[in-house]
């Protein structure tokens, strides 16, 4: 709960890309000595903004106001143990964890069981082995330790490089996004229908296609996961982020990286003074102006149409289209031609057509995930009900 006592202070908050404003400064009109003293001893927020006292009805240059800050404000009631329970379920970092664990739960579960969940829940949205399609994400793109090496691949320098593999064991830093993701938000549309036991056996599943070790010990295919083992867990990427926000220092280390614009690529100006609101920086371009002639034709000359290129249609190949973007969900339920489809087409094909194209609370994401137009859509759900190429 926040107090009445913290309304006498104005904090200016940003996002990094804001920082990069703020952290402009230089001049400001109209600054008394105490407000610039008051500004220089400020103590910096955690994303480098400044929290500016009230000195003499001030926060630098600004009067602050105080009809706000004598205003009595209804904070509500304080929530019961019951209603946080049901909203405090996120989970804190492995890397930040007490031996308590800050809400893991117990349990356990094997590789072995985390597969048959996963061919039963999970492989029609994200592919065998975790390999991605249809719109949903890859889980796994092989080894994690390797993976994660081309996270530094540019290919700037190097056209030739294989561009950075994100997945989860290459890019995420903690386990634990990945246990809290799948018990909350897992399987789609049915969230937080997996016992924590399930949970485990799909995240050492997970583990164990992205060829991860625990510990110095491989998940292997006979590997059962505990939740002892779970909080020894240490991601490739754990370091991989800027700035660094576990450990004692978290709070002051973020403040003191924000502090220096140029570990976000930005700069200071006039380090320490006051903020500064206009005119901040003194022209450095040189301009270079022509007194005579000047440019008066183009070779070739300068176009001035405006057409975009005609794009060149493509024929679409129902049978290749099915196979790449429908056969995974399709062909266990719903195949070309199956009887069920007389279930979802009582209402004629219209009805068929529109839910497709807007994606349907079974699941499937508009046009199945695919960029196909409208009317090779259409051609698709056709091939789909009747089982027949037209």
């Amino acid at each position: 709960m926040l107090k009445l006592e913290a309304y006498k202070k104005v904090i200016v908050s940003a996002t990094v890309a804001a920082s990069v404003a703020l952290l402009a400064v230089g001049c400001v009109d109209d600054v008394k000595p105490e407000q610039t003293s008051v500004a220089k001893s400020a103590k910096v927020a955690i994303d480098g903004g400044s929290v500016y006292p009230v000195v003499n009805g001030k926060t630098g240059p600004y009067y602050a106001p105080d009809q706000k800050l004598a205003h009595k404000l209804n904070y509500g009631r304080v929530p019961n143990a019951a209603e946080l329970a049901a909203w405090d379920t996120d989970l804190q970092p492995v890397s930040a964890l007490s031996p308590e664990g800050h809400g893991i739960p117990e349990g356990e579960g094997s590789v072995e069981d985390g597969e048959e969940i996963y061919d039963a829940k999970c492989v029609m949205c994200h592919g065998d082995f975790g390999s991605g399609g249809g719109g949903y994400p890859a889980l796994s793109k092989g080894n994690a330790e390797e993976m994660h090496k081309t996270l530094t691949n540019n290919r700037w320098k190097d056209p030739e490089a294989p561009g950075p593999v994100r997945v989860f064991g290459s890019y995420w830093p903690e386990v634990t996004t990945l246990w809290w993701y799948i018990r909350d938000g897992m399987p789609h549309p049915f969230s937080d229908s997996l016992t924590d036991d399930e949970v485990y056996a799909l995240t050492a599943y997970i583990l164990n296609i992205n060829e991860m070790s625990i510990d110095g010990e491989e998940v292997d295919d006979d590997y059962v996961l505990t939740r002892e083992k779970f909080l020894k867990i240490v991601m490739p990427n754990v370091d991989g982020f800027e700035p660094v926000i576990r450990g004692a220092n978290a709070l002051p280390g973020v403040r003191a990286y924000f502090a220096n614009a140029k570990n976000f690529g930005a700069q200071n100006l006039n380090q320490g003074a006051v903020r500064c609101m206009h005119d901040c920086q003194k022209a450095t371009a040189q301009v270079k102006h022509i007194k005579f002639g000047g440019i008066k034709d183009f070779t070739p000359p300068m176009s001035t149409v405006r057409d975009l290129p005609a794009k060149k249609a493509k024929k679409l190949d129902v049978k290749k289209t099915y196979t790449a973007a429908c056969a995974m969900c399709h062909d266990s339920y719903l195949a070309p031609g199956a009887p069920e489809w007389s279930g979802y087409t009582a209402n004629g094909m219209d009805e068929v057509y529109t839910k497709g194209i807007k994606g349907t609370e079974g699941g499937m994401p508009a046009k199945g995930g695919t960029d196909l137009s409208d009317a090779d859509f259409k051609t698709m759900a056709d091939y789909l009900v009747s089982g027949k190429v037209k």
